[in-house]
C-alpha cells in the first residue's frame, strides 16, 4: 500500500488512539486510514472519487471502517448524526496520489499527452479544463491563472490560448503544453505544474470546498478534537493559516510541518495541526 508523506507526523499529531472516531476526509489509496486503524481507532474514509471508494471497499475489509463517496465540502451532513460532536479527529490531505495522477486518465499531469483536458475529481459536475480553454475570455483565463496558481506569465499564456483556438480546439493535454511551450520556451517546467494546478482548482472548486470542508469539521468534533491539513502549495496553506487566526483554534505546532521526501511535490507538503 502506498505510503502517504508526513505518515508519522500525522498519526503523532492527531494523537490517534484506539476507539476513537476519526474521519479522513481524503482517504484516496487508504494509507492514512490503515494506520490510524492499526491504532484501534475508528475511521469514516471519504473520497470524491468513485474509482478509489470501490478500490477500498475490495482491499480493506476492516469493521471499524466505513467508506462513502462524497466531497469533503459536505462533511457536516456525511458524518452520521449519532457521530456529530464525538469525532477525535479529522484529516484532510490535499494532494493528488501519484494513481490519480498515473492512472485515471484526465489530464491531471502535463506529462500525459494524449489524455483529454478533463480534471474532473469525479463526474458529479459539467465544468471541464477543456470548457474552460475553449470558452473563457482572455480575462476570466488570466484571473485563473494569477488566482490560483500566482502565475507570472498569466496574462501571456492568457493571450496565447484565445489566439490558438482561433484555429484549433483544445482536446488534449499537448495540445496546452504546445502553448505553454510557445510563451516560455525552454524554461517551460514549472509554469506547466502551475497551469495545470489552476485549471484543477477552478474545475474542481476546491478553494471553496476547502473553506466549506474546515467549517464543517468545526461542527463534528468533540471538544479537543484536532484537525490536521496537508496542503501542497502556498495558497492552500494560506487559506489553512487564514482559517486557524480567524476562528482563534490553538495549532498544535507553530510553524507548519514540512514534507522530507524525494519527489518535488512531496517535498513542498506542509502539514498544520491545530484543535478546537
Amino acid at each position: 500500500m502506498h505510503t502517504p508523506v508526513l505518515l508519522k507526523q500525522v498519526i503523532e499529531g492527531l494523537q490517534i488512539k484506539a476507539g476513537g472516531k476519526y474521519v479522513d476526509a481524503t482517504v484516496g489509496e487508504g494509507g492514512h486510514t490503515s494506520a490510524i486503524l492499526e491504532k484501534g481507532g475508528y475511521v469514516l474514509g471519504l473520497d470524491r472519487n468513485k474509482e478509489q471508494i470501490i478500490a477500498l471497499q475490495k482491499n480493506m475489509n476492516n469493521d471499524c471502517l466505513t467508506l462513502i463517496q462524497g466531497n469533503f465540502a459536505e462533511i457536516a451532513e456525511l458524518v452520521p448524526s449519532k457521530d456529530k460532536g464525538n469525532i477525535d479527529g479529522v484529516l484532510f490531505d490535499l494532494g493528488l496520489s501519484w494513481a490519480q495522477l498515473k492512472n485515471l486518465g484526465r489530464g491531471f499531469s502535463y506529462r500525459n499527452l494524449e489524455e483529454p483536458l478533463d480534471m474532473r475529481l469525479d463526474f458529479s459536475g459539467e465544468l471541464t479544463a477543456e470548457y474552460i480553454l475553449n470558452v473563457y475570455s482572455e480575462d476570466e483565463l488570466y484571473e485563473i491563472f494569477a488566482k490560483n496558481s500566482e502565475e507570472v506569465k498569466a496574462r501571456e499564456i492568457a493571450e496565447s490560448i484565445v489566439n490558438y483556438r482561433t484555429t484549433k480546439r483544445y482536446k488534449t493535454v499537448h495540445d496546452l503544453n504546445k502553448t505553454i511551450d510557445k510563451v516560455m520556451g525552454a524554461n517551460a517546467g514549472k509554469t506547466y505544474s502551475r497551469i495545470y494546478q489552476a485549471l484543477r482548482i477552478e474545475v474542481n472548486e476546491e478553494f471553496e470546498n476547502l473553506k466549506k470542508g474546515l467549517e464543517g469539521a468545526l461542527t463534528v468534533l468533540k471538544s479537543g478534537g484536532k484537525i490536521a491539513v496537508i496542503s501542497f502549495h502556498s495558497l492552500e496553506d494560506r487559506m489553512v493559516k487564514n482559517f486557524i487566526r480567524e476562528k482563534k483554534l490553538k495549532q498544535i505546532s507553530k510553524k507548519a510541518i514540512a514534507g522530507d521526501r524525494q519527489l518535488s511535490f512531496e517535498r513542498s507538503a506542509h502539514l498544520r495541526i491545530f484543535s478546537i
